[in-house]
């Protein structure tokens, strides 16, 4: 489809999308909204995108099921009742020692394992966003008790998601770098996969630094209520409990990586409860059903993120947009630069994945780099930049509904305002820095 209207499609799509989301409508009708918006702006019949939009939605069905199936298993795991263990054991500690060097090492304790624990799903152990619904809701009544502002948290696992793929060439990373090898091939340019990660060393330093400012800026205490999120009774946990909980796992994260399915890898820990013959099955699958509808809801954003992408790339308006960029700055490098760098935002933004975002923008942004004559390590900066902000505070990216979907399993964390607006504050806007003065100097 054409893409030579006034009014750029993709603009309005995100704008639209973007500006409901903070008006507090939900999500899902946010993305439908915005779809419509930028179909209807793009010329496109209301059928037309309707269909586009429905059509796009199976691609996103696979993770609308992971989702799922992965807050059933997680729910589980609670059931068991070794997460509260844990927990409470902790709780017990602190308590005893109440001082203010104790509570300190503790907050510290936990991000720093959250953080690690983040950084490892991406290459280490390459579950993704697997562990959020299994590790977060058991330790947010410890959370509450330590008073700790799960704004920071969010922004902790949201940095522990991507800065990864961005800067380390090893599991995700190596898919993310590897798709900015073969978009400069499709063009005709060839580049060897070392010289991406050297490249973008620089943009990567900026998730450092907005983290770094995180920590000092949400370091004071926020309040929560704690809430019982399990139905059942506490119950004693014996060792062949322990011993269940921890195979489960372990089958959990091993058939994912094996098989490349967090489906499958969710049914093997499931099924491993089941059967155990620890619990009764009617108990189970009271409490998997329990854990499924909890998660039901971010597969469905999924879903919808998924329809909204398709009508976005249907529209055709990202090449008009980045050649009316190219068409109105020529001779302006400062101004191009930045202006490769917000179409990134904008399209990552919308799409919510910057996997999906880089052949989009790539095949782009690779020739109007050269004919502007850019450096090669230049325009590999802008790229993997390009594709990596709005990653991080897009409310229909996986790398901010994960965290969500854990943090706000009690009710009390927004998944726009205390995910969304703090990751694209804290992480984005010093990438967007770092990422244009990589795109000057180098």
């Amino acid at each position: 489809m054409e893409g030579g209207n006034i009014m750029n499609a993709v603009l309005i799509a995100v704008l639209v999308m973007i500006v409901l989301s903070l008006l507090r409508l939900n999500v899902v009708l946010a993305l439908f909204i915005g779809a419509l918006a930028g179909g209807l702006t793009a010329g496109m019949p209301v059928a037309d995108v309707i269909t586009t939009f429905t059509g796009g939605i199976v691609g996103g069905a696979e993770i609308a099921l992971s989702y799922a199936l992965l807050g059933g298993f997680a729910a589980l795991i609670a059931y068991s009742g070794i997460t509260e263990v844990l927990v409470d054991f902790i709780i017990g500690a602190l308590n005893k020692d109440r001082s203010k060097k104790a509570r300190i090492i503790a907050k510290v304790s936990i991000i720093a394992a959250l953080l690690t624990v983040a950084v490892m799903s991406q290459n280490l152990i390459p579950v993704h966003i697997a562990f959020i619904p299994i590790l977060i809701p058991p330790i947010l009544s410890l959370m509450n008790e330590l008073e700790i502002d799960r704004r920071l948290i969010a922004i902790v696992l949201t940095f522990g998601l991507t800065f990864p793929y961005v800067l380390l060439p090893v599991g995700f990373g190596q898919i993310f770098q590897n798709t900015i090898v073969t978009s400069f091939d499709t063009v005709g340019v060839d580049i060897a996969f070392g010289d991406v990660a050297p490249n973008l060393i620089l943009p990567a330093s900026g998730f450092v630094i907005g983290l770094v400012i995180a920590l000092f800026y949400y370091r004071k205490k926020r309040n929560y209520e704690t809430i019982q999120l399990a139905t059942h009774q506490k119950r004693e946990v014996s060792t062949a409990t322990v011993i269940t909980a921890v195979l489960s796992i372990l089958a959990t994260f091993t058939v994912q990586i094996m098989t490349d399915s967090m489906i499958f890898g969710a049914l093997a820990g499931i099924m491993i409860f089941f059967l155990s013959f620890r619990f009764k099955w009617k108990s189970l699958d009271a409490e998997l059903i329990n854990g499924i509808q909890m998660m039901a809801y971010i597969g469905i954003v999924m879903l919808a993120a998924n329809g909204f992408a398709t009508v976005i790339t249907e529209t055709g308006h990202v090449m008009s947009l980045v050649e009316g960029i190219a068409e109105a700055l020529a001779g302006q490098k400062i101004m191009i630069v930045i202006s490769m760098l917000l179409v990134g935002l904008v399209v990552t933004m919308g799409i919510g994945s910057s996997f999906a975002t880089i052949p989009i923008i790539a095949s782009i942004f690779v020739p109007m780099g050269i004919e502007l004559e850019l450096s090669i390590p230049a325009i590999i900066a802008i790229i993997g930049t390009a594709g990596a902000l709005g990653d991080a505070g897009s409310p229909a990216s996986d790398s901010t509904l994960g965290p969500t979907a854990g943090l706000d399993a009690d009710g009390q964390h927004d998944h726009i305002w205390d995910t969304c607006v703090p990751t694209f504050i804290f992480l984005n806007i010093p990438v967007l820095v770092t990422g244009f003065i990589a795109g000057i100097v180098l």
